[in-house]
Parts: C-alpha cells; sequence; structure tokens
C-alpha cells in the first residue's frame, strides 16, 4: 500500500480508505464491518472515512464497535468524518437561521 503525508499534521494515511457510505447500517451489521475492516487493514488500509448523515448515524457507531471490537491500537488508524447536514430538522433550521443573519 502506498501512503502519503496528510498536510502538516504528521500523519501518513494509506492512499486507498475505507468508506462507509454505503456500507452500515441497512447494509451491514457491526459483524460483517469488523470482516470488511480486518480485510482492509490487511491490505494496508489505516484510513477509514465516515460521516454523520451515513446511515442516519449508523455508520459511525457500528464503524465505531467493529473497532472497538477488533482492540487495534488507536495510533494505529486515522478515522475521518463529516459533520454538516445534520441529523435532525432543528439542526438545519438553525444553520439556514445563521446563513440569513
Amino acid at each position: 500500500m502506498e501512503y502519503r503525508r496528510l498536510g502538516r499534521s504528521g500523519l501518513r494515511v494509506s492512499v486507498l480508505s475505507f468508506g462507509s457510505w454505503v456500507s452500515s447500517g441497512a447494509q451491514i451489521d457491526t459483524g460483517a464491518a469488523v470482516e470488511c475492516l480486518t480485510a482492509a487493514r490487511e491490505g494496508g488500509m489505516n484510513f477509514f472515512d465516515n460521516a454523520e448523515a451515513y446511515a442516519g448515524g449508523e455508520s459511525e457507531r457500528i464503524m465505531g464497535a467493529a473497532i472497538a471490537e477488533l482492540g487495534w491500537p488507536r495510533w494505529s488508524f486515522v478515522i475521518s468524518t463529516k459533520v454538516f447536514w445534520g441529523l435532525h430538522d432543528d439542526v438545519m433550521a438553525r444553520i439556514k437561521t445563521a446563513a440569513r443573519g
């Protein structure tokens, strides 16, 4: 696996990441996530992507549970996540209100 530096952070991340957009929630459970994450890790991936909106927040929960089960040392992987859309209507209402000033 090829790795690249992530900005000036000092982190080295795999050029390929395991993204959980269409793989968690209704598609797979924690057990299957453990299998997928293990295969990714065995392939050299240390970079895992998520977002609060994936499967209504379930993707983050499932990935977290799977990594906890795997017991990987925290220094050995990087997780990115995105927070913007919000899972609740009141979050979007606040964003729209703030944008209007």
